[in-house]
């Protein structure tokens, strides 16, 4: 596929929980199911949706009292196929955003700690899997997030230097993966973190929703630093 216009990204990479899909109730789930192996109560997605973003391991570290990390990992990953499709959803205009961006000939990545065959099942599900050029996990990186690792490696796989990549995340980790691989970086406050708390992150953009980043793209532009006032 030929390149985009040398106005836009060659490629938008994006982290996938609270970025792309809600995934929390999915994953609230999964906590649940071991938190019951313990006799722990139920928690709420509210109380499990600030620990999204860093792996299932540092998930359960900070959801469930005396964990065994690996272990507990491992049956997390096992029980969550069970409840991921029926409780994840990508968030409204998300489908057709990405369809748009291929339409402009920019191609799609997913750069996200959550592991790579769940996000490729999930995107198959939806299907939306075959607009994404390359997905990348924690399992395809010598570290994850916020290293830079998965960034450096989308560009590489898609033979793009880093100034032509823009990378698309709801967390303040996503901007210091992006800054650590010198990468452009937008937030969305659609997931664990608040939108107060990205705004002081720095990012290049705040965005208010997924579904805006082609008429951004297009009509506006691309450096222009976030501000609280230009972010409301």
């Amino acid at each position: 596929m030929p390149d985009a216009s040398p106005a836009l990204p060659g490629a938008v990479l994006f982290d996938f929980d609270g970025t792309l899909a809600d995934s929390y109730p999915a994953i609230t789930a999964s906590v649940n199911f071991i938190r019951s192996r313990y006799g722990l109560a139920p928690l709420t997605v509210a109380e499990v949706k600030p620990f999204v973003g860093h792996g299932p391991e540092n998930l359960l570290e900070h959801t469930v009292p005396g964990c065994n990390p690996p272990a507990d990992g491992q049956a997390y990953r096992a029980h969550h196929p069970e409840v991921m499709y029926e409780s994840t959803s990508l968030f409204p205009g998300v489908s057709g955003a990405l369809s748009k961006l291929a339409a402009l000939r920019v191609r799609l990545g997913i750069c996200s700690n959550k592991p790579r065959r769940f996000t490729v099942a999930l995107l198959e599900h939806f299907g939306v899997a075959p607009l994404f050029s390359v997905i990348l996990g924690p399992e395809d990186v010598a570290a994850a997030k916020p290293a830079p690792d998965m960034l450096i490696a989308a560009g590489e796989r898609l033979g793009l230097d880093r100034d032509r990549l823009l990378y698309v995340g709801d967390m303040r980790v996503d901007l210091q993966t992006a800054r650590a691989a010198g990468v452009r970086v937008w937030l969305v406050p659609t997931g664990s973190d608040s939108r107060a708390d990205l705004i002081a992150s720095g990012p290049d953009r705040l965005i208010d929703r997924i579904a805006d980043i082609p008429d951004l793209l297009t009509g506006s532009d691309l450096t222009r630093p976030v501000s609280p006032e230009s972010s409301q």
